[in-house]
């Protein structure tokens, strides 16, 4: 069974073909980063606009690269929410639209579902029970996993996600979008000299809460000289906050659910620093630890494809009805 997948949610455009026995057959991407880059940082409307723009064209080229006719395909996968709800209607009517002309079946699939499912691309891919950690621009998650569909949510942030923090540092430190990226770019250059608070770690529980980094980021940056050396080490310090933080949950998750495998996805697991710290941890936890490769961290169609694909062989089926949901927790899936 080939099952085309479509990701719209945010900034970039992805698409993919995935074959239920073969495995992935082919992936392409467009990130809107430079568009938006003028405008420090993503314009909904301009998002939508450019996927109506690319997505058809990238539809094209990825069933023409796989060698496929649009016969071949058996089924759409699309993501329907969270994100921008213009974004989301792109893909979702795109979906639907082919399903009813090529008549086969679309299926809707929660965004932070194809990145908790992600690592399954790789050759080593993991297997059930584990513990997921989900880290994005817009969600910060501790997931138990007993198998595709069954989750059980631990531990999320309340309030900006890990992704968003690292963004809304950057702009404090005046580097320009995407913060992020930038922000790690420049801690490579620092030291992490400055002791950051480590929020959350000195009560129980499982959730996140990133805000307090932001206010002591700002309020160190603005107390120094602010030369790029200073930036420099207020990055490093931010960053080994965030890895030693995100460190820290992940253990008490593996000891709280007895569980020794631990998934980390989404869009900072891409961080190199942040990938050192969990996997020190795991090391000395005598714990598996998997992560997609870096072109499978951020939003792509692949990830959306093998969703869809896994949820269609357990029997899901869909009317041709556009739903699309800029919020949908996890748990109600």
């Amino acid at each position: 069974m080939y099952v085309l997948g479509i990701e719209t949610s945010c900034d970039e455009t992805g698409v993919a073909i995935y074959h239920a026995q073969k495995g992935l057959i082919n992936h392409v991407l467009y990130s809107q980063i430079d568009m938006h880059s003028e405008y420090g940082g993503v314009v909904p409307e301009l998002a939508s606009r450019d996927h109506i723009r690319k997505l058809v064209p990238l539809i094209k080229q990825t069933i023409s690269e796989s060698k496929l006719k649009s016969t071949d395909i058996n089924a759409i996968a699309y993501t329907a929410g969270p994100g921008l709800m213009g974004a989301l209607l792109v893909g979702a009517t795109t979906a639907k639209s082919l399903a009813w002309t090529w008549q086969i079946p679309a299926i809707a699939v929660h965004h932070m579902e194809g990145h908790l499912l992600a690592p399954m691309l790789e050759e080593n891919p993991p297997a059930f029970p584990f513990i997921a950690l989900l880290i994005s621009g817009g969600h910060t998650l501790l997931v138990k996993v007993t198998r595709i569909g069954h989750y059980e949510l631990l531990g999320q942030s309340l309030d900006d996600a890990a992704g968003e923090a690292f963004d809304k540092a950057a702009k404090m430190l005046e580097l320009g979008y995407p913060g992020g990226p930038k922000l790690s770019a420049l801690a490579t250059q620092g030291k992490a000299l400055i002791k950051f608070p480590r929020p959350m770690t000195d009560r129980p529980g499982l959730d996140f809460s990133f805000s307090g980094l932001k206010t002591f980021t700002l309020n160190t940056y603005n107390s120094s000289e602010k030369t790029t050396n200073d930036k420099a080490n207020i990055a490093a310090s931010f960053q080994e906050a965030v890895a030693e933080t995100l460190a820290i949950k992940c253990k008490r998750a593996l000891h709280q659910t007895g569980l020794k495998r631990l998934v980390v996805a989404g869009g900072v697991s891409a961080n190199h620093q942040i990938r050192a710290a969990l996997t020190d941890m795991a090391l000395k936890e005598k714990a598996e630890i998997f992560f997609p490769r870096p072109e499978f961290c951020t939003d792509n169609g692949a990830m959306i494809a093998y969703a869809g694909c896994q949820r269609l062989l357990n029997g899901a089926i869909e009317n041709l009805e556009i739903n699309t949901r800029a919020r949908w927790p996890m748990n109600e899936l």
